[in-house]
């Protein structure tokens, strides 16, 4: 393309953040690349960058350049030379790049690209994996209440098994979350789950930041199904169950497709294949990476295409074939040996 390309990508994608910015942009895209590092992640995107220098990626092809997050934004869509932004964070500031470029269209010198196992076992691994810190993490499970004493204790028992410590530990499977504010966030939604009279905590529930900011897996049961924190992205160690009347199947499938905004993951555990092939029609637009009896986390680029729609995104599938046309700009070329040899159509002739 034309201009420069701006990644601009949060704490957990450091590594996915760097194969972006030289494979898929620069190398097959041919853009000079602007790469804002998350302020909680630098000195491992830092080194991702120095091993890109390192390896022979020319320097000014990709610039590593730390920046306030609104600054950055101003100046960026701010510039006639930008030609597309690869973001992924919150959707306050998805919206607000989305509403500056707009203003900003006149400016531009090209249309610039925004993209943006076993229940248990697996409930577990997708939902406390890194402390919950991924936009694909579960955070909300839809049990049928004929299912959910087994699975409830099952689950009582792997998160027992959870150790919780210094990541320098390579037994610890949940560390400390990446920051004061993430940690006030977490801390606020367990303050709600133990005063809403619709949830309750059923495991964890505790956090810490006396030294590190710490936070319990923590399991929530509720009643009701259209909680607000049923809704709403935590981004943290925390699920939520709502254990639903097994006569009700049909109308929960309905319900999850309507409780979110979102739409990036979602998993179904079932061994009817028809029941699976229901659950897939209803929840089609609902979760762009679709599990079936696995973990709703975990894709592998080159390997599962990622990404969502709604407010979770473009859904330009990171990681696939055709995402590099994000970044580039097509030409078609045809070339004749055949030669016209009039320039009146066929039906023209006498």
């Amino acid at each position: 393309m034309q201009g420069n390309v701006v990644l601009w990508k949060p704490s957990h994608t450091a590594m996915l953040s760097s194969w972006i910015a030289y494979k898929v942009m620069s190398e097959a895209g041919g853009n000079v690349v602007l790469w804002k590092p998350s302020d909680t992640a630098m000195l491992s995107s830092w080194i991702a960058y120095k091993v890109m220098r390192e390896a022979g990626v020319p320097e000014g092809v990709i610039n590593f350049v730390p920046a306030d997050g609104p600054t950055f934004g101003d100046t960026i869509t701010g510039s006639p030379h930008l030609a597309g932004i690869n973001f992924t964070g919150s959707v306050q500031t998805f919206q607000h790049l989305w509403r500056q470029v707009g203003q900003n269209l006149g400016l531009y010198k090209t249309f610039p690209r925004m993209v943006g196992e076993s229940v248990a076992n697996g409930t577990i691994r997708s939902a406390f994996e890194y402390g919950g810190q991924k936009c694909s993490a579960c955070s909300r499970m839809y049990v049928p209440s004929s299912m959910w004493p087994k699975l409830k204790d099952e689950l009582l028992s792997r998160v027992k098994e959870v150790k919780m410590g210094d990541a320098d530990d390579f037994t610890t499977f949940i560390s400390a979350v990446i920051d004061d504010k993430s940690f006030g966030r977490i801390k606020n939604w367990l303050d709600h789950a133990r005063s809403s009279s619709n949830l309750k905590v059923i495991a964890g529930g505790n956090c810490d930041d006396s030294r590190g900011y710490f936070v319990e897996p923590t399991i929530i049961e509720t009643s009701d199904p259209k909680e607000k924190i049923m809704q709403e992205e935590i981004f943290g160690p925390v699920l939520t169950v709502y254990p639903y009347p097994d006569e009700k199947y049909r109308e929960v499938l309905e319900m999850v497709n309507e409780t979110s905004p979102f739409g990036l993951t979602g998993a179904v555990f079932a061994q009817d294949a028809n029941v699976v092939k229901e659950a897939h029609e209803i929840l089609k637009m609902s979760a762009g990476n679709f599990y079936i009896n696995d973990k709703s986390t975990g894709s592998v680029v080159m390997q599962q295409p990622f990404g969502g729609a709604r407010l979770s995104g473009t859904n330009d599938k990171a990681g696939g074939p055709h995402y590099v046309l994000k970044f580039c700009s097509p030409q078609a070329i045809k070339e004749s040996h055949v030669p016209l040899t009039d320039w009146k159509y066929d039906n023209m002739q006498a």
